[in-house]
């Protein structure tokens, strides 16, 4: 069986071509910000990062229609359980509308659908980011109105928790890990015998990442909401597309910021310091829902290749736990086997 798998990030696009588990080839597909900020919303990049997958297939001698099946990441969906389901025309619709919010991974699901179309072949989702396995003082948010959301990386957070308890000679459901995800989003969750207990909302919570805001003071927000400056629409890009690293430097590329910090910039310095911080920090507080009983904290995604951010929060978390660096992700292997389990008949897919 042989599947392809389609990762779409804030400004990049993973592909990565499997023959059952083993890898043939993967690869980035970077989008410059100029490209991705000309669309509105994130669902009007789909026709233009399909473009993009269909060239590089071609560059890599790789039919599509040589797939067996398709498999995307998984969206900002209504919270359900982990697992591998269909995408079909109703999940593509109730991604498209985006009923979770804006969120680069809706597209997993669009992009391998309309594919998938073209050649006939099934088409799924693994570990969407709505995978919802919190505890119930969890959704408190001191709101009546609005409960806390489960909503994360949980398909990388998952698959390096799955590796680092082999690595630990145990199973996922014997260990408990914090795992800090950092990328273009920033999800910071607790696990406790194979379940996500907790998890910032990377889209509104946490740390600021290199575009978005985390958690902000409520008051002087709702004064910016309500201030006439801004449109329902803006308010939302600004907090999600043009904060964090990006709203202090003006790039989403942690690799210039910290180039610019090596030459000198101290005010560089100063916000990639900031994130690192604010790191620290959620990993602290999700210690205590641990109650300290933490067998790693593992710091995981495209900024755990640059040394100085690992450094910074070791710095200041290893007090806690031991800390295991695992950069990148382990994404892509994570959603071919999980199509290639429903392929091989091993486990049924479920519906959304």
């Amino acid at each position: 069986m042989k599947v392809l798998a389609i990762n779409p990030g804030s400004t990049s696009t993973k592909v990565a071509a499997y023959e059952s588990e083993t890898c043939l080839w993967k690869q980035v597909i970077d989008h410059p910000s100029k490209d991705i900020n000309a669309f509105p919303r994130v669902v009007d990049q789909c026709d233009y990062r399909i473009l993009t997958i269909l060239s590089l297939l071609k560059e890599n001698g790789t039919p599509l229609n040589s797939f067996d099946g398709i498999v995307g990441r998984g969206g900002m969906l209504k919270p359900l359980v982990g697992g591998t389901y269909v995408v079909d025309q109703h999940l593509v619709n109730v991604l498209q509308n985006a009923p979770g919010g804006e969120h680069a991974s809706n597209l997993g699901g669009i992009m391998a659908y309309s594919l998938g179309q073209r050649i006939n072949v099934p088409v799924y989702i693994v570990d969407p980011v709505s995978v919802d396995e919190f505890e119930p003082v969890a959704r408190l948010s001191g709101l009546s109105e609005i409960p806390r959301r489960s909503q994360s990386h949980a398909l990388n957070m998952k698959a390096v928790a799955r590796k680092v308890a082999s690595q630990m000679g145990k199973a996922y459901h014997e260990v408990n890990l914090i795992i800090a995800h950092l990328g273009g989003g920033i999800s910071v969750a607790p696990h406790r015998k194979g379940k996500m207990i907790d998890v910032n909302n990377a889209n509104n919570e946490g740390p600021y990442s290199v575009e978005r805001c985390g958690t902000l003071p409520v008051s002087e927000l709702v004064k910016l909401c309500y201030s006439g400056k801004y449109t329902e629409q803006e308010m939302r890009t600004k907090i999600l597309r043009e904060g964090g690293m990006y709203g202090y430097l003006g790039t989403k590329d942690a690799r210039e910021a910290e180039k610019r910090m090596n030459e000198g910039d101290l005010y560089a310095g100063l916000i990639l310091e900031g994130l690192c911080y604010q790191v620290a920090k959620e990993i602290g507080a999700m210690a205590t829902v641990l109650a300290g009983e933490i067998d790693h904290i593992i710091l995981t995604g495209g900024l755990a290749y640059s040394e100085f951010i690992t450094s910074e929060i070791v710095r200041r978390v290893s007090f806690i736990s031991p800390v295991i660096v695992v950069p990148g992700e382990e994404e892509m292997e994570a959603l071919a086997l999980g199509a290639l389990r429903v392929l091989h008949g091993e486990e049924k897919a479920k519906t959304y």
